[in-house]
């Protein structure tokens, strides 16, 4: 054999190696524990063929603790590019089978190649995170090289989208890299996330609890509102990011990509001009009326068991993608309270970063009262909201369906708040209060006097309601753009969003500002 075809061989061996990670042995431990390997998973993640890995031979450079005795090709992470339905995307997938997927220095450079290149290229940026946080053995290069990546999230962040899968251990700093990105899918049963494990917690304070319970997929997704999508295992958590995927741009210069639509523009929906109950207190379902105005009635929510007063998630009219944000009357009558605000906030934000228009299905009557909500800071998370609506330049449209009062009236995309078409159907209640309560504070006095009480308030009532819990009040104003027959609502919100396609509204320079967190 001549020497190049010695060489070639070697080439050969050593990516052989490379991609057996941390070996045969190792391999089918991960495949006994539920989980693929690094590499099998971003095969189910990106169109095939499409992937090109880099840095597939570098290894760490750590002498501590005989770690020069041990190393392995890549060092614990795969990394490179490829494309998902033909869109280019990079992706890092840290591999278990090698130290546990811990964090070394030479992981992070990779990881950080990687995120360097996306931005150049204006691209998302997916990680795979399976990982048993920072290598000790590497001590503070593993903990600058975390900061390192961090950083990158915070400059990326609006810049391109970021997508992380928990799809196994994530703990320590480790879990600040999925915070920092757009969205969190979580694997029910193989993968957690927590700041201190259950034997630090057990230590401090005292508490038995095990991994699941303390940052498994079902307490992040209910719980905390950490994770966006909790997942049933492995293979969906890529299932929902590619699903995702489908919905966002590539950068924030680029819009989301348009799907052909053959769901008729003009479709009426009958069902919509009954949905609303005679009853002011009667509930109804909110995604009834989301299903049947979008494109073939396909709705990705997003945390979707996490603060279910509130609906957040993307849909499309017209095979346009859209962020839809909607209250939801069947849970807590559709209050809005903090958990609830800092959602919506944040998913606003996101649209708004990246060039998706706003939906918004208003049905709210108020803010949760009690001291649990003011102790918890309901004041600053609602104004959260408020801000993310008011700062949004993206289009944006609103439709009343019922109730509107007071302040949720405002921070629900309100005309004031640059609301570029502001609709609402014949039932819409658009008031600074309900009926009820603003009697008893207006007519306090007169009924006091009367002989009879309980009917002064009533009549009292019935003539506010007239006068005031209907949408022609609020459209006399010009805060309300036209009010629509229910069935034509998926009609008028596409051609709202045709002739909004051309908006240009421009923010006041500045470093940036200063939300209230």
């Amino acid at each position: 054999m001549s020497s190049q075809l010695e060489k070639v061989q070697e080439l050969i061996d050593l990516r052989a190696e490379a991609r057996l990670g941390g070996g045969e042995k190792a391999i089918e431990k991960q495949h006994e524990r539920g989980k693929y390997t690094a590499r099998e998973r971003i095969a189910q993640l990106l169109d095939e063929g499409s992937f090109e890995e880099l840095d597939m031979f570098m290894r760490h450079r750590c002498h501590n603790f005989g770690q020069e005795k041990k190393s392995y090709l890549g060092d614990g992470v795969v990394t490179g590019y490829g494309t998902i339905e033909g869109r280019l995307v990079y992706v890092f997938a840290q591999d278990f089978t090698v130290f546990g997927g811990s964090l070394s220095e030479t992981m992070a450079q990779k990881i950080c190649k990687v995120m360097d290149m996306a931005m150049k290229m204006g691209a998302p940026v997916i990680g795979l995170n399976d990982s048993g946080g920072a290598r000790i053995q590497e001590g503070i290069n593993a903990l600058a090289g975390y900061a390192e990546i961090f950083q990158r999230n915070i400059m990326a962040s609006g810049v391109i989208p970021q997508i992380s899968a928990i799809l196994g251990p994530c703990a320590g700093g480790a879990v600040y890299s999925p915070a920092l990105t757009d969205f969190t899918i979580m694997a029910k049963g193989i993968s957690y996330m927590f700041l201190t494990g259950p034997k630090v917690v057990k230590t401090v304070t005292g508490e038995d609890v095990s991994q699941e319970d303390l940052g498994g997929a079902d307490v992040h997704s209910k719980k905390s509102g950490v994770c966006h999508f909790a997942a049933e295992d492995g293979e969906d958590a890529i299932r929902i990011v590619r699903k995702l995927f489908s919905y966002i741009p590539q950068n924030n210069l680029e819009e989301a990509p348009l799907v052909e639509c053959n769901d008729p523009i003009d479709r009426l929906e009958d069902s919509l001009n009954e949905i609303i109950p005679d009853s002011p207190n009667k509930p109804y379902d909110m995604y009834e009326v989301i299903g049947a105005v979008v494109d073939n009635g396909e709705f990705l929510e997003v945390q979707a068991d996490y603060a279910k007063n509130l609906i957040v998630g993307f849909a499309r009219f017209n095979g346009q993608s859209v962020g839809i944000v909607a209250n939801q009357p069947k849970y807590l009558a559709g209050v809005l309270d903090s958990n609830a605000s800092r959602k919506g906030a944040r998913f606003v934000r996101f649209c708004d970063a990246f060039n998706i228009p706003l939906v918004t299905l208003v049905d709210v009557p108020g803010f949760l009262p009690g001291t649990g909500q003011e102790y918890n800071g309901v004041i600053l998370h609602g104004a959260k909201l408020l801000y993310a609506y008011g700062e949004a330049t993206v289009p944006k449209v609103t439709v009343t369906l019922r109730k509107s009062y007071g302040g949720s009236h405002i921070v629900m995309s309100c005309k004031q708040l640059r609301g570029d078409m502001n609709y609402a159907w014949p039932t819409a209640e658009i008031a600074v209060m309900g009926g009820a309560g603003a009697v008893e504070v207006l007519y306090a006095k007169e009924a006091k006097a009367s002989d009879n009480p309980a009917k002064v308030l009533a009549d009292r009532e019935a003539e506010y309601n007239k006068l005031f819990c209907n949408p022609y009040n609020a459209a006399r104003y010009g805060y309300i753009d036209d009010v629509i027959e229910p069935r034509n609502t998926r009609f008028r919100i596409i051609r709202a969003l045709q002739q909004l396609a051309t908006k240009k509204v421009v923010n006041p320079a500045k470093k940036h500002g200063n939300i209230p967190l």
